[in-house]
C-alpha cells in the first residue's frame, strides 16, 4: 500500500446501537471527517458493551488499519467499561491521569464522586482529548482514539483530534443521477470500469412514486483518470437518451 493512503476504522461501542433504542449519526460524521483529510475508512464496528468483545475488536482493528476511532463506553456509570478494556487491550494499566482529574474536579462546584472521578482513570501513557462542550477530557493511546457517544461531545472530540491526524491524498467524486434503470446500462458500466482500474465506479439505484433510475458514484484519487471515466459515463448515459443531474468535484 503507498505510503500516502491513509486508512482508518470507526469502532461502536454500545448496547443502545445494537438494540435500535439510539441511532448511530456519529459513523456519518466521522467518515466524512475524516475523508475531507484523505483518510480512507476502510471498516466500520458495532459491538457491544462486553470487555472481551471491546479488547478483540481494538487490538485487531489497530494492527490494520493507521488509526482507530471509538466512540461510547467513557462515562461515569457502571456499564462505561471501555477505558479499562482498551487498557487491557494495550496491556497497560488503567491510571488516574492527573491533567484529566484536575479538569473534572475544577469544573465541579462541590467535591465530584469517586463514579465522577472515574472519567479520570485510563490507560497509563494515553494523552487527552479535550473537550469544549463539557470540558471531561477523554484520551487517545498509540493510533486509538477514544470519543464519547454522545454526538455533541463526539464532534468537540473530533475536532480536537482531527489537527493530530496525518493526511492522506484526497480521493474526489463526481455522481451523475438519471432515470437509467441498472439492467439498462449493467453491461456498459462494467465495460468502463474494466478500462480504468484505478477509478471505483458505484451504482445505487432510486424508486420511489414519482421517479426511479440511478446514481452513478466516481471516486479516484487521479483527477485525469475521473475526469475520463466520468466523460465516458456522461457519454453513455446520454446515448440512451439520460441527460443526468451531475455533481462533479471535477469538472470534465
Amino acid at each position: 500500500m503507498s505510503e500516502y493512503i491513509i486508512t482508518a476504522a470507526i469502532l461502536i461501542i454500545g448496547d443502545e446501537i445494537l438494540s435500535g433504542k439510539t441511532q448511530d449519526t456519529n459513523t456519518s460524521y466521522i467518515a466524512k471527517a475524516l475523508a475531507k483529510k484523505g483518510i480512507d475508512v476502510l471498516e466500520v464496528r458495532i459491538i457491544q458493551d462486553d470487555e472481551a468483545a471491546i479488547i478483540f475488536a481494538v487490538n485487531e482493528l489497530r494492527s490494520r488499519y493507521t488509526y482507530v476511532l471509538t466512540t461510547g463506553g467513557i462515562g461515569a456509570t457502571h456499564d462505561d467499561i471501555t477505558a479499562s478494556s482498551i487498557a487491557k487491550a494495550f496491556k497497560t494499566p488503567l491510571k488516574e491521569n492527573t491533567n484529566a482529574s484536575a479538569i473534572i474536579k475544577n469544573r465541579s462546584k462541590e467535591q465530584p464522586t469517586d463514579h465522577y472521578l472515574s472519567m479520570a482513570f485510563m490507560p497509563e501513557g494515553s494523552n487527552l482529548i479535550l473537550n469544549s462542550l463539557s470540558e471531561i477530557p477523554s484520551f487517545y493511546i498509540d493510533n486509538v482514539y477514544v470519543l464519547a457517544g454522545m454526538p455533541s461531545v463526539m464532534k468537540v472530540m473530533l475536532d480536537d483530534v482531527l489537527p493530530q491526524l496525518k493526511s492522506g491524498q484526497k480521493v474526489y467524486t463526481n455522481s451523475l443521477t438519471s432515470n437509467a434503470l441498472e439492467r439498462e446500462i449493467a453491461k456498459d458500466l462494467a465495460d468502463i470500469q474494466s478500462l480504468f482500474s484505478n477509478v471505483s465506479i458505484g451504482s445505487y439505484p432510486f424508486y420511489d412514486e414519482h421517479n426511479k433510475g440511478t446514481t452513478l458514484v466516481l471516486r479516484s484519487r487521479n483527477t485525469d483518470a475521473l475526469k475520463s471515466a466520468t466523460k465516458k459515463t456522461l457519454d453513455m448515459l446520454r446515448a440512451y437518451n439520460h441527460e443526468p443531474i451531475i455533481d462533479f468535484a471535477i469538472q470534465i
